[in-house]
């Protein structure tokens, strides 16, 4: 009885732990968000905005990762919008793809959404949009400043889970 009191428990504690860690990740009052609109839903326009929203992210991170406040972020954005431009049509030009695409730093609206456990509300929110042909596919998004992107892309969910099996097994080979 005892064991499976301990079991329990522990149980309770992993499932408890493991549905709170997605809420850590909140996005701030004043963040800057990057939002990259596909031309349409086809896989090959689906794969076209990835690809360009990697390209920016990095260039992105790279500019902003040192920032320490908005003000600064958002000069460093309006100042780097041209080489950004560059960046897109580069990267456009690599996947050899001839879609037009527009990029514009200010509010923009973003749907409600729930990611990870989290949702996030419908508003317009201070962003830089690059919207690929008619824009008319889904989009991907993430937080430019403070750069929660990399963070996010930094974390694995298979070490997170590696890490609480490890943890559990230890409880149980200790108590049991």
């Amino acid at each position: 009885m005892k064991k499976y009191i301990i079991i329990g428990l522990i149980s309770i504690l992993f499932f408890q732990t493991f549905s709170t860690k997605s809420t850590n990740l909140l996005i701030p009052e004043e963040a800057i968000r990057l939002r990259v609109l596909a031309n349409s839903n086809s896989t090959e326009d689906q794969y076209i905005k990835m690809k360009v929203s990697e390209a920016v992210q990095k260039d992105l991170y790279t500019l902003l990762k040192d920032t320490k406040g908005i003000e600064s972020a958002r000069t460093k954005i309006g100042q780097n919008l041209p080489n950004l431009r560059i960046k897109v049509a580069d990267t456009l030009k690599q996947q050899n793809s001839n879609l037009t695409f527009q990029l514009d730093y200010g509010l923009h609206y973003f749907p409600q959404k729930t990611y990870k456990g989290v949702t996030y509300q419908e508003g317009n929110y201070e962003s830089l949009l690059v919207t690929l042909g008619k824009g008319e596919g889904d989009n991907w998004w993430c937080v430019l400043f403070p750069p929660l992107c990399i963070m996010e892309a930094e974390e694995t969910e298979a070490k997170e889970e590696t890490e609480y099996k490890f943890f559990i097994q230890e409880l149980i080979e200790k108590y049991l």
